[in-house]
């Protein structure tokens, strides 16, 4: 099977069937972005809820482990989302949001290796990828550098602050949980949230929010 025809094979699925029979012992580090405050006053939630955050960034680094059987260690996936509401909303009393999303899957995979990666990630998403209308194989940079997790490769770059300034104006309190899950969930700043691709319909550049959590995954 080609690496051309795997790809194809993946656009449109929702990868639900890529996890029966699942074999898994993963682990490593995530992190995320929105494009809405996770942290943030009632004031602005009440402006913000029904017309924002319907974006988003996840990605995941693996450090070791399989899934479905296959070994992933060291390798990437990241995905775009982007959804019809509010990617929180049913969580403070909305109706869950139809959502699509454009993968990217490291290009050292081979092609049980993407497909693996892309089934983790709906997985962990706990199926909020929805319907993947893309998989693009790319070199992927997903580095912590202590302070600050910077993800990088084609059309999307994330930059994520660890040090978040918990501000107490307007009766600021968290709002949202993680997309993902996540062990240790931890809130940051997303200095840059940006997709610039074209195969979800919509792009974004979202910086200077407290739009982020980070943390480690294990499935």
């Amino acid at each position: 099977m080609t690496r051309v025809f795997v790809v194809a094979a993946l656009v449109g699925l929702t990868a639900s069937p890529l996890i029966a029979g699942a074999r898994n012992t993963v682990s490593g580090s995530y992190v995320e972005a929105r494009t809405a405050e996770v942290f943030t006053g009632g004031c602005i939630m009440g402006s913000e809820a029904g017309t924002v955050g319907k974006e988003a960034l996840l990605a995941w680094k693996v450090d070791r482990g399989s899934f479905n059987g296959v070994t992933l260690d060291g390798l990437s996936i990241v995905a775009a989302i982007a959804g019809d509401r509010n990617l929180g909303i049913h969580e403070i009393g909305g109706g869950a949001a139809a959502t699509r999303s454009a993968m990217f899957v490291d290009n050292r995979a081979n092609p049980a290796q993407q497909m693996a990666l892309v089934a983790m990630a709906h997985a962990l998403s706990n199926g909020l990828v929805g319907t993947i209308v893309q998989v693009t194989p790319a070199p992927i940079q997903f580095a912590d550098r202590g302070t600050t997790i910077h993800v990088a490769t084609a059309q999307v770059a994330l930059d994520v602050n660890k040090e978040m300034t918990h501000d107490p104006s307007c009766g600021a309190m968290q709002w949202f949980q993680p997309l993902a899950s996540i062990k240790q969930a931890t809130m940051g700043v997303a200095d840059q949230n940006t997709f610039t691709g074209t195969g979800l319909g919509t792009k974004w550049s979202d910086p200077n929010r407290r739009s982020a959590f980070f943390g480690t995954f294990a499935y």
